[in-house]
């Protein structure tokens, strides 16, 4: 027996699939189903049945719901305590026997570790077996369609992205035609399959049909959303308009995801028209072509509005603390490798602090940027970098120590991604430390005080790390309300900002003053250019916490970025998190847990220390409005240890 979500919601029972009718228990069903393991608060399945129509007596109508499902198990088979009764809510156990979403979850989390891209292929490929049809079909509720769904599909998306992706690096272009045209035509706001559509049609001899497909969206982008393409489909039309040589099989060796000279990391192997792999290639081919990275897992760059390419000996560009975030990049003066952070506004007295701190002549020269999540931390860090530069005759080296899921970058791969000795032969560096998950990550990567000046990011206060080697902490507050309008007019436009200043001023109040809320409405505007300032604030206001989000990146996403942070946290203090969404306005923060816990979530960067002689914490109003939106559903399921492991 199997349950399925991926698909109209059914119950598999032997060769029998039985599609379940819309209904409460049926919606019921789903909102357990869509959390499995997890308990699931009844304030959150009473909006999932009944969306914003509650009945007066729901809690008991609840419970109906429930014993009409126990009802349904016994007919099929099904253990009635397969349902959970626990304090606040219901709970489902289910795994990858008993439940299609676990399996896919499953499955595509242990391809990347399998014996070859062959076999990741094969596995990728047997969880997109197990979809049969839009997700929630049968499923009445609209709270569900409107919330679950989108999420479903793009887990789906991703690893279909993945799958063309290793097709395309085996030589499979001619195959593989089918799925990207369906998936080009179904999703045209993702560039990527675009790319996949247009590289394999180049491939198998058609680049007539490849031109005329890049300018069929380059066409439909301008006319619709009044934006040109993106980089990557730009980098891929000069290589075909050069007939240069992209794609091959090293990027499908190498295990990591092959992407087409869009700039997206495929080297060079197969002739256009050949249809099949090409030999081994020792060194990229010259123009947009570039060598894929040696390793999966390391984090990719998130498209930030108003970025600009960024050429650099991996990859850089801007992620989700509404900053720069990528893989080693070495910049120095004069070279290309760095740029400021498109739109950056404010933080002046931090920049000329951070600044004097990294090129003094005496002292330890280590700061320490703290703060919540999304509040700019690597925007400020990236940007001082930016600025100081010219101090640094040696290079700026940047590296993230989290991956985008949330979990911390081992040390062993740190250690082989910094800088080695050589490449400080021109003088002194400044070494960029970003996100990192505590000081035991930290310690071991800093080098010797003379060699470099260090820059570290987290959210973490990384007292430990100050204590041993001294340095300076700056734990940064939520931009002031001029500088979210300047932050506002750089990514928007004066201008359009300028025409409408008292709904941006109300829409920086709907983000918290959070740089990452911001720029995400700054991304919601500039695609929708008839889009007035006050109507996406009205929209916003809604559901903060749920609308702040951008389909194409979850690191530009509130709900992800935000629940990453609670995820990692102990089951204690996400509790106690969450018992501070449920308090009344004027009661103390200090209700919700014991001075040591609530110490731990300052540690965190999920709680502030207030000022001196008045209360003594404070929560940002803008993650008071998550923690309380937090309590309506399910808590993120926990992320990784942020232990550093090594391999």
């Amino acid at each position: 027996m199997r349950f399925q979500l991926l698909g109209p919601l059914s119950i598999a029972h032997g060769p029998e699939t039985v599609v379940l009718k819309p209904s409460k228990p049926t919606s019921l069903l789903a909102a357990l189903l869509l959390h499995p393991g997890v308990v699931v608060s009844t304030t959150y399945l009473v909006s999932a049945v009944w969306d914003e129509e509650p009945p007066a007596t729901a809690r008991a109508a609840l419970q109906t719901c429930v014993l009409r499902l126990r009802r349904l198990f016994t007919k099929y088979g099904i253990s009635t305590t397969t349902i959970e009764a626990v304090p606040g809510g219901y709970r489902m156990h289910n795994d990858t026997e008993t439940l299609d979403l676990v399996l896919f979850r499953s499955l595509t989390s242990q391809a990347p570790a399998a014996g070859g891209p062959g076999e990741e292929l094969y596995r990728l490929r047997e969880a997109l077996s197990l979809w049969h049809g839009p997700p929630l079909a049968n499923v009445a509720s609209r709270m569900l369609r409107r919330d679950a769904v989108p999420s479903l599909e793009q887990e789906r998306l991703r690893v279909l992205e993945r799958v063309c992706d290793l097709e395309l690096a085996a030589g499979n272009c001619h195959q593989v035609l089918v799925d990207l045209y369906e998936s080009a035509r179904r999703h045209p706001v993702r560039e990527r399959f675009t790319e996949q559509l247009i590289e394999a049609l180049y491939r198998t001899g058609r680049q007539a049909e490849a031109l005329a497909e890049y300018r069929t969206v380059r066409d439909r982008l301008r006319d619709e959303l009044g934006v040109d393409p993106g980089a990557g489909l730009r980098r891929l039309e000069l290589a075909i308009l050069r007939a240069e040589e992209i794609g091959g099989p090293e990027a499908a060796a190498s295990g990591t995801a092959p992407r087409s000279a869009a700039g997206h990391g495929t080297g060079p192997g197969t002739r256009p028209g050949s249809g099949a792999a090409a030999g081994p290639v020792t060194a990229p081919a010259p123009g947009p072509a570039v060598q894929p990275p040696t390793r999966p897992e390391l984090p990719r760059a998130a498209a930030v509005p108003g970025a600009p390419p960024v050429p650099s000996a991996r990859e850089a560009g801007p992620a989700a603390d509404s900053g720069w975030r990528g893989v080693p990049v070495k910049g120095r003066p004069g070279r290309p490798g760095l740029a400021p952070v498109p739109g950056f506004a404010g933080r002046e007295a931090d920049r000329r602090a951070i600044a004097a701190r990294l090129t003094s002549a005496d002292g330890p020269r280590l700061v320490v940027v703290s703060g919540a999540p999304g509040i700019g931390k690597s925007a400020l860090a990236h940007q001082c970098a930016y600025e100081v530069r010219g101090e640094f005759p040696g290079g700026v080296f940047t590296l993230a120590l989290t991956r985008p899921d949330g979990s911390p970058l081992a040390l062993d791969e740190a250690r082989e991604l910094l800088p080695g000795p050589g490449d400080a032969e021109d003088g002194r560096r400044l070494l960029v430390l970003d996100d990192a998950a505590g000081a035991g990550q930290v310690l071991p990567l800093l080098p010797a005080p003379e060699d470099a000046a260090v820059l570290v990011t987290s959210r973490r206060g990384l007292a430990a790390v100050v204590a041993t080697h001294g340095g300076a902490v700056h734990r940064l507050d939520v931009l002031g309300p001029d500088e979210a309008y300047a932050l506002l007019a750089g990514l928007v436009g004066a201008d359009r900002i300028a025409d409408e200043a008292q709904a941006a001023a109300e829409l920086a109040d709907v983000c918290g003053h959070f740089p990452l809320a911001l720029r995400i409405a700054a991304g919601r505007l500039l695609t929708r250019p008839g889009l007035s300032v006050a109507d996406c604030t009205a929209w916003l206001a809604e559901e903060p916490s749920a609308r702040l989000a951008l389909a194409e990146d979850p690191r530009l996403s509130v709900p992800e970025v935000f629940g990453q942070a609670v995820g990692a946290l102990s089951p204690e203090l996400r509790e106690v998190f969450l018992r501070l969404g449920t308090l009344g306005p004027r009661a103390p923060l200090a209700d919700a847990g014991s001075e040591t816990e609530l110490e731990q979530l300052v540690e965190a960067g999920m709680l502030e220390d207030g000022p001196p002689g008045k209360p003594p914490y404070r929560l940002h109003s803008f993650l008071l409005v998550y923690a309380r939106w937090l309590a309506r559903g399910p808590l993120p399921a926990p992320t990784a240890p942020t232990a550093p492991a090594t391999r």
